[in-house]
């Protein structure tokens, strides 16, 4: 009897087919984990009642600007927002841009005469907001979210748990109930928004401008990848007893997955005004103010949102 030779085992091609196996396992998990995700968030919209009083025309067929702000008015009427930006979204070419828009500007505001940019929402909430910027950008403005600052903390957490990692120039303290040291810092939700609120900073309101979007750009990065997308849903409902907004579910759910799956690319930026198109100003029972050459201004925006390529 003559024996049968032993096969040689090839190790490698072993590895290489459970680690497809194990790919493809954790790649169904996620699917599923989004499927199921999807479905609660569905049954639990981010629509609240101030929503109905909002009157930015529905038209997500182009590209569509969000009015996205940030609060912490604890229920407060006549708060003012703390930040002010619109997110331009293409679907077609799932491009997303950021405008920060400095709060001090000073505005015509329908119905109130000339205030500060950020006291629009203080005399009539995202509407009357949509409208000054309208009546002074002439940007049209489709749907608003207001986040409250707690909703942003959860947000952080969830999505990058080990935080994200900035340079902070000086020791940030006053007004932000934390001490963060100078240097390199690896972040999390609640030093990352001590960091990005800090009002004491060198270069006024314009540095915590520039920490806002820098943050909204790394955050983006230190998400992108297959665990983010199937955490959105999970975002999404978190996200339900922090934000107002007028926006649908499943709009939120595609504009998520193309950010999360980087298909938007790099987020471009901007900050209005621009340097050189304005003037510092104090103004009595107003304060500190910005007087902006607007019709510079609406060019330099138009021509930023209008470059799709």
């Amino acid at each position: 009897m003559t024996k049968k030779k032993a096969r040689k085992i090839r190790w490698g091609r072993v590895v290489g087919a459970l680690l497809i196996i194990g790919i493809f396992t954790v790649g169904l998990f996620t699917v599923f984990h989004y499927i199921e995700g999807t479905y609660q968030a569905f049954n639990q919209p981010l629509k609240k009642a101030e929503a109905e009083s909002f009157q930015g025309e529905k038209n997500t067929q182009e590209a569509v600007n969000v009015l996205l702000l940030g609060s912490d008015s604890r229920g407060e009427k006549a708060a003012r927002t703390d930040s002010i930006m619109v997110a331009h979204y293409n679907p077609k070419t799932h491009k997303v841009k950021l405008i920060s828009l400095m709060r001090d500007m000073y505005v015509k505001i329908p119905g109130h005469g000339q205030q500060k940019l950020n006291a629009a929402y203080s005399f009539g909430g995202p509407e009357l907001l949509r409208k000054t910027i309208k009546m002074n950008l002439g940007l049209d403005i489709h749907h608003y979210a207001v986040v409250d600052f707690k909703g942003f903390v959860k947000a952080v957490d969830l999505l990058v748990p080990n935080g994200i990692q900035v340079d902070i120039p000086y020791e940030m303290s006053e007004g932000i109930g934390m001490t963060l040291e100078q240097g390199t810092q690896q972040l999390h939700g609640e030093e990352l928004l001590g960091y990005v609120r800090f009002r004491k900073d060198r270069l006024s309101d314009f540095g915590r401008v520039q920490r806002q979007q820098e943050v909204v750009s790394k955050l983006k990065d230190e998400a992108i990848s297959l665990n983010s997308v199937a955490k959105l849903p999970e975002l999404l409902k978190v996200l339900g007893s922090y934000v107002d907004t007028d926006i649908e579910t499943s709009t939120l759910l595609t504009i998520g997955k193309d950010i999360l799956t980087n298909e938007t690319g790099e987020i471009q930026t901007m900050r209005l005004p621009e340097d050189g198109s304005f003037e510092n100003e104090r103004y009595e029972g107003v304060g500190e103010v910005l007087e902006v050459d607007f019709d510079r201004n609406e060019d330099v925006m138009e021509k930023f949102l209008g470059d799709e390529k």
